[in-house]
């Protein structure tokens, strides 16, 4: 995840921005940059690699001035260069920005027909163009802002500095974290609480579409349609663990609600939106001479390596074995010569997965690794390392993690299937708007967090719950229950919704509810009938579709989640929110410990 911070205050702010940045390195990085008003210009020190490259930058090059803004970035679009580094400055007008800007390529193309010229490859640079177009009308900083921030489609937060106002910062958020700080006539920006625990432990967390005008005395906070609100201020507390979950109460839920942003940041790594292709790191063999994929993974990252092998056959025709990583050895599997083994972890250590990765080795396979650590032993024993950009995880249920490896897959999906010749540059063209299109999905969905938790009650007086899906939502109800059985011990099933027949039927009765995924399309229809055949014996059945779906469907459901209307390719991150918070709610009512639960390590290193 990038880091932003902001300071506007009495003092230089040059090294305390740095500190800031210091303290946002967990969330991972490829370049930084700071930028102050300094005697009414803009000055700007930017620097690849890591933050001791930066620091030494100032070091030749110091940066006076009592207002700055400051970023951590990681490559996305475009390279992790000095060039596209943030902070990006236009006509006066300083920004940094996390997350990502759906609908730059026509916003870039407005801006060059007005004459304006790009000296990045980013999105983010875009919204420095819209602001300082504003400007250049003779609308003020404030007013700028109001008028391009309904303009932006995606997942942001944006902190922006202005040269020819230098008591003034400005910070919005959608669908990325941003908070407020407030010193003794200083205050601050920055993307979580830890950044700005050294500075004060007084912080308001702005919501959903808020953004704020940040001067020495104040904030004032305006919400989506600029109706001024109040956002409490509260004290931080002096706990980086309690900081870092900033207004959630558990490390589960923040990791939640992260996802709109850590997928953005992953799929930017995979996608070139400007060219509309997939690209993946170099590598030293070809995918159109792979016969055959064999992927093998545990726990949350089969069910990943499951919807996987949907995308792999569907697109790319290429044949997909898949493997439980601690019974892939003792099966003694035939592996074809010339084939690619995929394996897919958040650690890169998982003893059974990493045995696995050295077995195929020795089998003379191609390795490629999904993992959340690039350092880890996996990434390290990899011919191909595809690194998710997900960000720590501190909640013992994987959330996040596992949504950033589906990103990563499906855009792998996509690039075999090109390199195979199965898919045409239009195919591919569609298939990157539609992952572009993802994580604003994501965001919809978790709007619907306060219905979800309305029924969580109901679900937790449950001993048994089943969940249904088809195609590679047949993987995401096998997620749903792992989740459920994880952190609230409730006993849970996932099924193909076509097995129900087969047996899993005789468990149906009114104390047992079911969680039917269902968005509308292709096997909607089945999979109804199977919801139906649960319904006909009583069962309570909770559907999550979109509103297609819903109509259809909806009645005599014991209650209804409503999911944005979205392309097949892109359902399973969109469907894998409400599952994650109900199982969160869940075990939340329950009164579980969500973050640990017993008797689970987040990474199995012993077989």
């Amino acid at each position: 995840m990038c880091g932003i911070i902001g300071i506007i205050g009495r003092e230089q702010v040059s090294e305390r921005l740095i500190q800031g940045l210091r303290r946002l390195e967990y969330r991972g990085y490829d370049s930084a940059g700071v930028c102050t008003v300094v005697d009414g210009a803009l000055e700007r020190r930017r620097a690849e690699g890591k933050l001791e490259n930066l620091v030494r930058v100032l070091e030749a090059e110091p940066l006076t001035g009592t207002i700055g803004i400051a970023h951590t970035r990681w490559a996305t679009h475009g390279a992790p260069t000095v060039g596209n580094a943030h902070p990006h400055i236009v006509d006066g007008v300083a920004l940094v920005h996390n997350g990502i800007i759906e609908n730059f390529r026509p916003l870039r193309e407005e801006m060059r027909a007005l004459g304006r010229h790009f000296e990045s490859e980013t999105d983010s640079e875009v919204v420095a163009h819209l602001v300082a177009n504003e400007l250049g009308k003779g609308l003020g900083p404030q007013e700028a802002v109001a008028v391009v921030l309904p303009r932006l489609e995606g997942a942001f937060a944006v902190s922006i500095m202005f040269r020819d106002y230098p008591d003034l910062l400005i910070g919005a958020r959608m669908g990325a974290p941003l908070t407020v700080g407030y010193g003794d006539r200083e205050t601050y920006l920055g993307s979580d609480a830890l950044a700005l625990a050294p500075l004060t432990q007084r912080i308001s967390y702005l919501e959903e579409g808020d953004w704020a005008v940040i001067t020495r005395d104040g904030a004032t906070i305006y919400d989506r349609a600029n109706h001024e609100v109040e956002r409490a201020v509260i004290t931080s507390g002096a706990s980086s663990a309690v900081i870092e979950k900033g207004n959630h109460r558990h490390f589960m839920q923040k990791e939640i609600f992260e996802q709109p942003v850590v997928v953005a940041q992953t799929l930017q790594s995979y996608l070139r939106p400007l060219e509309q292709k997939v690209a993946l790191p170099d590598m030293e063999f070809d995918f159109a001479d792979v016969p055959r994929i064999t992927i093998v993974a545990c726990g949350t990252s089969f069910y990943a390596g499951m919807v996987a092998k949907y995308w792999l056959e569907q697109f790319a025709r290429v044949p997909v074995e898949l493997d439980i990583a601690s019974e892939f050895r003792y099966r003694q599997p035939v592996l074809e010569a010339g084939g690619l083994a995929l394996f897919i972890s958040q650690s890169g250590e998982t003893a059974d997965t990493l045995a696995a990765l050295r077995h195929a080795r020795e089998q003379g396979q191609k390795i490629a690794v999904v993992v959340n650590v690039p350092t880890s032993s996996m990434a390290r024993e990899a011919d191909l390392l595809l690194p998710t950009h997900a960000g720590p995880e501190i909640g013992g249920a994987s959330t996040k993690a596992f949504t950033c490896q589906l990103a990563v897959l499906a855009a792998l999906a996509a690039k075999v299937a090109r390199d195979k010749g199965r898919l045409s540059e239009q195919e591919e063209r569609e298939i990157v708007a539609h992952l572009t299109q993802a994580p604003a999905a994501m965001n919809a969905a978790l709007r619907h967090d306060a219905e979800i938790e309305a029924m969580a009650p109901v679900i937790a007086r449950a001993r048994d719950v089943l969940y249904l899906g088809r195609g590679p939502d047949y993987p995401m109800a096998l997620e749903g229950a792992l989740k459920l059985k994880e952190i609230s011990y409730i006993h849970a099933e996932g099924y193909a919704a076509g097995e129900m027949k087969h047996g899993p039927i005789a468990l149906i009765d009114d104390d047992v509810p079911v969680i039917v995924i269902a968005p509308s399309g292709p096997l909607f229809e089945k999979t109804v009938s199977n919801m139906q055949e649960v319904q006909a014996r009583g069962g309570k059945v909770v559907l999550i579709s979109d509103y297609d779906g819903i109509q259809a469907a909806g009645d005599n459901c014991m209650a209804t989640i409503t999911m944005p209307k979205v392309h097949p390719l892109i359902a399973p991150l969109v469907y894998a929110v409400p599952v994650q918070l109900l199982a969160y709610h869940v075990a939340v009512a329950k009164g579980t410990d969500v973050d640990q639960p017993r008797n689970l390590a987040k990474s199995v290193t012993v077989e």
